[in-house]
């Protein structure tokens, strides 16, 4: 019977990773599918089992584990970052002059995908129903961005030089050659902080002597469901938290193969009588390559599985937004779409 209780246990709240296959792949703890076993939902139980852990935050970066949830909340959450939390982005592109040898539709899609640092918390997304192309747009819904560059010659270039930086004044047009160009009281507004491209050395076009850019950009409000440059995170992953479990004490030589399958700091060599003894440390780090399984020596001493409900996810920003505050909003997000189910579910009730 404990045996039974055992096995029910790993394939509700394992993935077992076999030699030809994965095992336990689908979610079975749902009410009524074993007997003796409370798969009920219950927010006592929920609140109890969830967590979120951050394990490393920097200013770009952040992975944190979060335990106790399904795959189906895990992935609507990513996808949230990934398309659903607002940006500003270059929206509308109004080029004056181009004499470089980049079209007007290249050179107006390279500047939409240039991120832009601005809070989109601060700004109202544009009305749908305006004329946007006409539009200019208010202090509150638009950030106007100008770049103006012409490349001339370097009088003071060497007559035997051939290298076009000597060459040549303003020939590499960066992303720093953004300027900002307030609208309404947005000087005042933002006085404190610094609009523009989130880094400076961005390429946008190589100019030579003659050729000029004169173009006004409106940055506005979006979600990358629209479209990709309003997206703020350049990847947002999980993966399941990896498992190792030794069946038997694996020794001397086997011990240090089966250390080799596995990513370094997985599994380390402990002295034991001048015996060298494997030891599973930090499975965490472990990218479940199954290689030990190819060894047939090895593959029935070890148990290679993923814990199911604890997600280790990884975000990383583009910078518009720290990662922390990314993962906050989204939070926000995805409690006003349960918000707003809830407010569907009675309003049909009520009907």
């Amino acid at each position: 019977m404990a045996a039974a209780m055992k096995n029910v246990e790993e394939i509700r709240s394992r993935v077992i990773l076999g030699e030809f296959g994965v095992k336990n792949v689908h979610t079975t703890d749902f009410p009524g599918n074993y007997p003796g076993c409370d798969d009920s939902w219950n927010l006592g139980r929920f609140q109890k089992n969830f967590s979120i852990n951050v394990v490393q935050l920097d200013e770009n970066s952040m992975e944190f584990d979060m335990v106790g949830i399904d795959a189906a909340i895990a992935n609507a959450f990513r996808r949230i970052l990934l398309a659903e939390v607002p940006t500003m982005a270059i929206e509308k592109v109004f080029i004056y002059n181009n004499t470089s040898i980049v079209q007007d539709e290249v050179l107006a899609h390279r500047l939409g995908l240039i991120p832009i640092k601005a809070d989109p918390r601060l700004f109202e997304f544009r009305n749908s129903g305006e004329d946007t192309a006409a539009e200019e747009g208010s202090e509150i819904d638009t950030i106007q961005l100008q770049l103006k560059v012409k490349c001339s010659r370097n009088p003071r270039a060497s007559k035997d030089s051939s290298d076009p930086r000597e060459l040549y004044l303003h020939h590499m047009v960066y992303s720093k050659d953004l300027k900002w160009m307030p609208i309404g009281n947005q000087a005042d507004v933002f006085a404190d902080t610094v609009i523009g491209p989130v880094h400076d050395d961005i390429l946008i076009a190589q100019l030579r002597p003659g050729q000029e850019l004169d173009i006004v950009m409106h940055c506005v409000k979006g979600i990358g469901k629209d479209h990709a440059k309003f997206s703020p995170v350049a990847t947002a992953s999980y993966r399941l938290l990896p498992e190792i479990t030794l069946l038997e004490r694996v020794e001397g030589e086997q011990a240090e193969r089966l250390q080799r399958c596995f990513s370094r700091g997985v599994i380390e060599l402990e002295d034991d009588n001048g015996e060298k003894v494997a030891k599973v440390v930090n499975s965490r780090l472990d990218s479940c390559s199954r290689e030990v399984l190819r060894h047939d020596d090895l593959k029935n001493l070890v148990k290679l599985g993923r814990v199911r409900d604890h997600f280790i996810f990884t975000v990383e920003s583009t910078g518009i937004l720290p990662p922390d505050v990314l993962v906050t909003e989204a939070i926000k997000v995805l409690m006003s779409k349960c918000q707003r189910f809830l407010s569907e579910l009675e309003s049909t009730d009520m009907d």
